[in-house]
């Protein structure tokens, strides 16, 4: 019999996080305490959004909203690195970015756990920005599965073909 298999990664999907976004920048547009304060979010290149208003205390209240519709759109917020607020000039700006993909540091973290607290029988490749999990036995994966779900890796990750 062939072994089964499935593969670890960190995406975004790209339509939800414009979706946050454009919701979030309405309630800064409607909201009573956002009134006056020039708060604003918009995208910043591909990977990249910026908030903006005229006090630290509002910028980071914007940022709150922002990370409030991410979490309601299922996006892990391990995906979303935000930077401190930074004065330029009359206002404050925070800039985040979407982090994709898994590096080589983290894919290495992530076969080491599973060779080291998995099921036996179970092998990690690292395959560029994902890792490959693959044993003979299903029920070892959804073990292995549930190992990762329970671990912390700073990283977004998801499970995907299944075979």
């Amino acid at each position: 019999m062939a072994d089964s298999s499935f593969d670890v990664v960190s995406k975004i999907d790209r339509q939800e996080v414009d979706n946050a976004l454009n919701q979030a920048a309405k309630e800064l547009n409607t909201r009573y305490d956002f009134r006056g304060t020039g708060a604003s979010i918009a995208w910043s290149g591909e990977e990249k959004i910026i908030l903006e208003a005229e006090s630290e205390d509002r910028v980071k209240a914007a940022l709150e909203v922002f990370r409030e519709k991410l979490i309601r759109r299922d996006i892990s917020l391990k995906a979303f690195d935000a930077g401190e607020p930074a004065v330029s000039g009359k206002t404050y700006k925070i800039t985040g970015t979407l982090v994709e993909g898994i590096t080589q540091e983290n894919a290495k973290k992530i076969s080491k756990k599973i060779r080291d607290e998995g099921p036996k029988g179970v092998k990690a490749q690292i395959q560029g920005e994902e890792l490959r999990v693959s044993s003979k036995s299903r029920d070892d994966l959804q073990q292995v599965i549930s190992l990762l779900k329970g671990a912390d890796f700073d990283i977004a990750l998801q499970f995907v073909n299944y075979r």
